[in-house]
């Protein structure tokens, strides 16, 4: 009676997303070298897979646009993310506000006074003056005139402008200097619209290696608009000082302070950095009335907790390129000797010779240039 041979049964393996049977995730426990216990099981009829449907592709990111800055050496080195400017009202804008001369103003409250004591003048005696109710309405007019011509005159000074509301409601902007008449019956408020200039505190940043250091900042400025200046923020001075922390911080976090290494762009530029400074701070001041002509870093230094050390490594930086000059122009010397040497055919040196040669000219060389007696010092 012979055996039957035993047929593999046919089992189904589910795949899953990363492609790894799940049979085999638990086989890995057992020993390779133990057959793995298997049941009795009825022989299954062989059926179609469907293929599963492909996973849909991510959708294309589109590529973050970089902001561009003033100079080439801070946008080489800083990829910034867009930035949405604040929102600006299109209604509220600087417009020229109602008011007349002053002259024209003192002139009618004049005439109107004049028309009170001409009709006066004609009544008299007073106590016994009979006056139609007409003439006591030219009066009364007269006299509302006299009080709104003296009482909406004010002075207009260089450097500074009104600005007008009525009920809560923009009316108008006036520049004009001397004598001038503004109604009575709206809100004025002065403004200063000159050329003015600020000078931070120190302002604790950190820059592109993470050392912290204390910028000042001196920023010339003025008001362009009046009426956002005042009406679309609460304290456009504030929000100044608050945009040049911020504008400073973003700026100088771009590059380090010092190259210690190499010759890439640092913070010591000074061009650079202000022209970078005036840009961000102009866009970000431009929706409320503010014209930024100039952001310039006065002082750029290191925080007092990382002074010491960093200027410690500026000496050794200093010291290491220093020998490093002293060095190549002593191998250019040595070189330059030899080869002339023998060249000239003044000596024959073999390959020891040439490099005993070699090593005394670039000690002498070495020590006479100021480096250490030993070279191996280096």
């Amino acid at each position: 009676m012979t055996e039957l041979q035993k047929r593999p049964l046919p089992v189904r393996i589910r795949r899953p997303a990363d492609g790894i049977p799940m049979n085999d995730l638990f086989r890995s426990a057992t020993s390779p070298t133990e057959p793995l216990p298997t049941t009795p099981t009825l022989p299954t009829p062989p059926h179609r897979t469907e293929p599963e449907p492909p996973e849909p592709e991510p959708p294309a990111r589109e590529p973050l646009a970089p902001v561009s800055l003033a100079s080439t050496s801070l946008a080489s080195t800083a990829v910034q993310l867009p930035r949405r400017p604040p929102p600006v009202d299109p209604e509220l804008a600087e417009r020229p506000g109602p008011a007349v001369p002053g002259w024209v103003a003192v002139l009618t409250g004049l005439t109107a006074l004049t028309g009170v004591g001409t009709t006066l003048w004609r009544a008299r005696p007073l106590r016994d003056a009979v006056l139609p109710p007409w003439h006591w309405a030219a009066l009364a007019c007269c006299l509302v005139v006299a009080v709104v011509s003296f009482g909406g005159l004010t002075r207009g000074r260089t450097g500074s402008a009104w600005v007008l509301s009525l009920f809560g409601r923009y009316r108008g902007s006036v520049r004009r200097t001397g004598l001038v008449w503004i109604s009575p019956f709206v809100l004025r408020r002065r403004i200063d619209v000159r050329l003015r200039h600020w000078r931070s505190e120190p302002i604790a940043v950190v820059d592109a290696e993470g050392s912290a250091l204390r910028v000042v900042v001196l920023v010339v400025w003025s008001v362009r608009d009046t009426a956002r200046a005042l009406l679309a923020v609460d304290d456009h001075l504030g929000y100044l000082r608050e945009q040049v922390e911020a504008a400073a911080a973003r700026v100088l976090s771009q590059l380090p302070a010092d190259a210690f290494r190499g010759d890439t762009p640092t913070l010591r530029d000074a061009e650079a950095v202000g022209a970078a400074l005036t840009g961000m701070l102009a866009a970000e001041c431009r929706p409320v009335g503010v014209a930024v002509f100039s952001a310039q870093p006065t002082r750029i230094e290191y925080a007092p907790e990382v002074a010491a050390a960093m200027r410690r490594r500026q000496v050794a930086a200093l010291d290491a390129k220093h020998r490093d000059s002293v060095l190549t122009g002593v191998i250019d010397a040595v070189d330059d000797t030899v080869t002339r040497l023998t060249s000239r055919g003044l000596v024959e040196l073999d390959d020891f010779e040439r490099q005993a040669l070699v090593k005394d000219l670039t000690v002498a060389f070495y020590t006479r240039s100021g480096g250490p007696a030993d070279p191996n010092q280096e």
